[in-house]
């Protein structure tokens, strides 16, 4: 593991972190992501300098696996090392499952906006 990553794991490991069971290097069809959580469909990934130059790989694999119910939410290995609590925060707000849609504006039913 990376320095980054092994101050991100400690945090995660053994539901540390909101309760969630987060898991480290977990294949998931022909990738293997950093960190996931499961049942929040959830992958978190570090990304050293190399990843730099693998825009287009990073891009296909997050679609696939976007298309695979996951979101996947990316830091730079400096970024996790200098700013972990921003990171911490960012990922507890990642956690939290999306609002459903809100009733439509307008008062009715077959209304269309003026």
């Amino acid at each position: 593991m990376t320095d980054a990553e092994r101050c991100l794991w400690k945090c995660l490991r053994a539901r540390r972190f909101a309760g969630e069971k987060f898991r480290r290097q977990e294949p998931i069809g022909p990738y293997i992501v950093d960190f996931v959580s499961h049942s929040a469909r959830l992958i978190i990934e570090l990304d050293g300098g190399q990843h730099a130059t693998l825009v287009n790989y990073d891009d296909q694999r997050t679609q696939w696996l976007n298309g695979r119910g996951y979101r996947v939410i990316r830091y730079w290995n400096n970024t996790v090392l200098t700013e972990t609590d921003s990171v911490l925060e960012a990922i507890a707000l990642a956690l939290i499952p999306p609002l459903p849609n809100p009733p439509p504006q307008g008062g009715g039913l077959g209304r269309g906006v003026v």
